[in-house]
């Protein structure tokens, strides 16, 4: 961790998967007319942002490795996400995409990757930016790679069954 961010107080953080728990997982979404939030995700990300919480975004983008799209359309996409959040009060302090896979056909993203998921690279290396209080912290995923990805960083895992996002964070933040 900079030692800027050790001087800095400790604040628990949530780490959203995003397909399948922000937004619908339609499969290699790179397009912002394409994306249908899930029900209550903004509200969510703006409860944990009201609790003094760090909110994160931690995604696998293996479209990239399988040269259906650009890491510049993931970025696009984040801002376009950030810029809807904005409009009701929200942010995302940081997201993190993986944009390799070892079976990707672009040769300089086929590789595996101590950031992709079910590895905790992702995670790590935002533990390592922010002053992250872990113990308080916590990862909200639907797959059982993102809960993998979280136990390797020492992190509590949720498993999102879909419906509200809202719904299904406020109890975990009132135990945090």
């Amino acid at each position: 961790m900079s030692s800027a961010c050790r001087d800095q107080p400790r604040r628990p953080a949530v780490f959203f998967d995003r397909d399948g728990v922000l937004n619908r997982d339609i499969g290699y979404l790179f397009e912002s007319h394409r994306l249908i939030w899930i029900d209550g995700a903004r509200e969510a990300v703006k409860a944990v942002n009201d609790k003094g919480y760090f909110a994160f975004v931690v995604t696998n983008q293996s479209g990239v490795a399988r040269g259906l799209y650009e890491e510049a359309h993931v970025q696009q996409l984040h801002d376009w996400m950030a810029a809807e959040l904005g409009k009701i009060g929200a942010h995302i302090d940081a997201f993190e995409y993986c944009p390799f896979h070892p079976e990707g056909t672009v040769e300089r993203y086929r590789q595996a990757s101590h950031r992709r998921k079910p590895s905790p690279g992702m995670i790590t290396d935002l533990l390592d930016r922010f002053p992250v209080d872990v113990e308080r912290s916590f990862l909200v995923g639907d797959q059982p790679t993102d809960l993998e990805a979280a136990r390797a960083a020492g992190l509590q895992g949720y498993l999102f069954p879909g419906s509200n996002l809202e719904l299904f964070l406020r109890p975990l933040l009132q135990r945090s």
